[in-house]
């Protein structure tokens, strides 16, 4: 079988029928060997009982969510490739050439482009238009590196083993942008066609939540990328920090009519702390994603493990917690209790304190990565999608 054209549905007994109907015109006009794969996500309006008297296979999902309705749709799917697409009638399923041609060109994942392709009077709020969708997909090419330019397209097509391999786990809307995401870091080939998204034939209101689901979707996005999350503003307060810091710490700066002191160097070593953490936190979360399949193996990852083993994190942790004790017993000698002078002794405490931290730290994260790095036990991607089949079953 070359194509499954498969229908995520709650409460769709409105448009089920228009839909299923345009899906066989198609395979019927272009004489495609395919099937109709709608699935039942607890549907309370009788639309699973006329999906099966419309004679198309029926897969009851009784887990809720987006994601789950289309991973269990798709693990049960019999075709080579799957296009997938919502059973409000808001995509044709009369039109789906481009996405079959992409993919028998040798694509991977085809993406509709509802903004290359048009969109209906009505058929998506101004809100979604011209802010969530567009920001959305802006920083989904940022943080990726892809030229997608509708990440959350509800019509796509793809070849079904290439999909399943990825091992996709969101169950709510934000399972859209995992598969971009996973499929861009997997190096998967990523083809664009235009399609229109027409006004939806429901009279209930849509299951989306704007503020909700955009939420998710952009929180996805943050998590999957350790670098814009992590990387980048830590490696910016470091810097501050330490360049600020490294002045005050000698003399004030006059900047204007405020003079910049102590307080000021209190806040740099703050920033130094929290950048230098943020840093860990890239490392330590790209390690954990990697081990539990979340990501893809990470060179970079693995070549600071080699160069950077344990001994050697907790051989500069004990010189930088030696060199932070003995800049604190260094400021307590010098003390005279009787004429003490704050800013002269801050100058040295605290660069003392903060190096004493950085040094706890740089331990105990190297612990932590250490433990990243032993064997998981965590069941395989393909152990996990039979185990998902079974329960489709």
């Amino acid at each position: 079988m070359e194509l499954s054209i498969v229908m995520p549905c709650r409460d769709e007994r409105e448009t089920l029928e228009v839909c299923v109907s345009k899906a066989r015109r198609y395979l019927d006009a272009a004489a495609i060997d395919g099937e109709i794969v709608v699935v039942d996500n607890g549907s309370t309006d009788g639309s699973g009982a006329l999906a099966r008297r419309l004679g198309v296979r029926v897969v009851d999902v009784p887990e809720p969510g987006y994601g789950a309705a289309l991973m269990g749709g798709i693990l049960a799917a019999r075709g080579t490739f799957v296009v997938m697409g919502d059973a409000d009638d808001s995509y044709d399923f009369s039109a789906l050439e481009p996405f079959v041609a992409a993919l028998r060109g040798g694509a991977d994942l085809v993406m509709g482009d509802r903004f290359a392709g048009g969109i209906d009077e009505g058929a998506m709020p101004p809100l979604h238009r011209y802010v969530g969708n567009p920001a959305l997909s802006f920083l989904g090419r940022l943080f990726f590196h892809n030229d997608i330019r509708d990440f959350h397209c509800g019509l796509r097509a793809f070849r079904r083993q290439a999909i399943v391999d990825l091992d996709l786990q969101s169950p709510g809307m934000e399972f859209a942008s995992e598969m971009v995401v996973k499929a861009t870091l997997g190096g998967l080939t990523i083809a664009q066609v235009p399609t229109r998204l027409h006004r939806d034939g429901r009279s209930r209101p849509p299951h989306l939540r704007a503020w909700r689901d955009g939420w998710r979707h952009l929180r996805f996005l943050l998590l999957y990328s350790p670098r814009w999350l992590f990387f980048y503003p830590g490696l910016a307060m470091l810097v501050v920090g330490v360049g600020f810091g490294s002045v005050l710490t000698f003399t004030d700066v006059t900047v204007g009519p405020a003079t910049l002191s102590i307080g000021t160097l209190a806040v740099c070593a703050g920033l130094v702390l929290i950048g230098y953490q943020s840093l860990w936190f890239a490392l330590l979360s790209k390690a954990f994603a990697s081990r539990e399949g979340l990501l893809p193996d990470d060179r970079r990852v693995e070549q600071f493990r080699r160069r950077f083993p344990l001994e050697l994190g907790l051989a500069l942790s004990a010189v930088a917690v030696v060199a932070g004790v003995a800049g604190l017993v260094w400021a307590a000698a010098g003390w005279d209790f009787r004429r003490l002078d704050p800013i002269r002794s801050m100058r040295l405490i605290l660069p003392s304190v903060t190096v004493l931290v950085l040094g706890l730290q740089t331990a105990l994260c190297s612990l932590l990565l250490s433990i990243l790095g032993l064997p998981s036990a965590r069941p395989t991607a393909e152990t996990a999608n039979e185990q998902r089949r079974d329960d489709v079953a």
